[in-house]
C-alpha cells in the first residue's frame, strides 16, 4: 500500500496521524500548516486519500484514519525512521538533521531497499531521536509519555522531536540530555516546578516548559522497558 502512494499522501497520512492520536479528528487546517501548504491543497490530497478508503473525510468536521489508513501511516513513518537511522548511522549525520533530509528521498525507495536497509542498520529498534521504529503491518505506535509526567525515582531513556526548537536542542546537549540517554528524576518540585534529573552521574535542572518538550521510554532499574506513572495507567485500562 505504502509504495504506490505519492510523496504528498503519504506525507498527509503521517501528519494525520499525528493529529489524531488523541482520538479526535485532523482538522485541515492544522494538516496544512503542519505540511507548509495551503488548505486548498490539503483538502485535495485528503480527497483522495478518501477515495482510496484510507481516511474518513466529514467536510467541516475533520479527517479520521480508517484501519487500513492507519496502517499505511505507520509503514510510511517506519520508513522515514528507518531512513532516518540511516542517514545518521551510515552517513554521519547529526541526528537533529536527519529529520530534516529524509523526506527528500524515503519516499522514492522501493520497499525491498526498505527491507535491506533495515537489516543493513542491524534492524534498529529506534530512530535516531529515541523514537520506536514499528514492526511492519503494524497499526499503531504506543505512546511514550513526557519527561515531565515521570516520578521521583523513575528512569528513563530519552526521546527528543525533530521539530524542536534549535536553540532548545543545543541547551540540552549542553546538559547531556540526547536522545537514548538514561536519565533519574531525583527531584519534581510541586506547582509545575522544576525537575532535577541524574544524566551521565551529573545533577541537572529542567524546567517544566522544557521538559513536556522531552519524550521517554520508561526503564526498570535493570534498564528494560517499565509501566511507569501514565504508563500504569493505561495499562489497566
Amino acid at each position: 500500500m505504502v509504495g504506490d502512494l505519492s510523496k504528498s499522501e503519504r506525507e498527509a497520512l503521517k501528519a494525520i496521524y499525528r493529529h489524531t492520536k488523541n482520538g479526535t479528528e485532523a482538522h485541515t487546517g492544522d494538516l496544512a500548516e503542519t505540511l507548509g501548504l495551503s488548505p486548498g491543497t490539503v483538502t485535495a490530497t485528503v480527497k483522495r486519500l478518501a477515495d482510496r478508503s484510507l481516511v474518513v473525510h466529514r467536510p467541516y468536521h475533520g479527517v479520521s484514519l480508517t484501519a487500513e489508513g492507519s496502517r499505511a501511516a505507520v509503514a510510511a513513518i517506519r520508513r522515514h525512521r528507518i531512513v532516518e537511522r540511516f542517514l545518521a548511522d551510515m552517513l554521519g549525520y547529526p541526528w537533529n538533521e536527519a529529520d530534516r533530509l529524509a523526506p527528500t528521498f524515503e519516499h522514492d525507495l522501493p520497499a525491498e531497499v526498505e527491507e535491506r536497509l533495515f537489516v543493513a542498520l542491524n534492524r534498529p529498534a529506534t530512530c535516531p531521536h529515541g523514537f520506536p521504529i514499528p514492526e511492519p503491518e503494524q497499526d499503531h505506535i504506543p505512546e511514550m509519555p513526557q519527561l515531565y509526567e515521570l516520578e521521583v525515582g523513575d528512569r528513563a531513556e530519552i526521546a527528543v522531536p525533530g521539530q524542536t526548537d534549535p536553540d532548545v536542542i543545543h541547551f540540552l546537549d549542553d546538559l547531556g540530555v540526547r536522545p537514548g540517554v538514561h536519565i533519574q528524576v531525583l527531584e519534581k518540585h510541586p506547582f509545575d516546578g522544576p525537575l532535577v534529573l541524574r544524566v551521565a552521574g551529573e545533577d541537572r535542572t529542567l524546567g517544566e516548559r522544557i521538559a513536556r518538550q522531552i519524550y521517554v521510554r520508561t526503564l526498570n532499574g535493570d534498564g528494560d522497558p517499565a509501566l511507569t506513572g501514565t504508563n500504569k495507567e493505561k495499562a489497566k485500562q
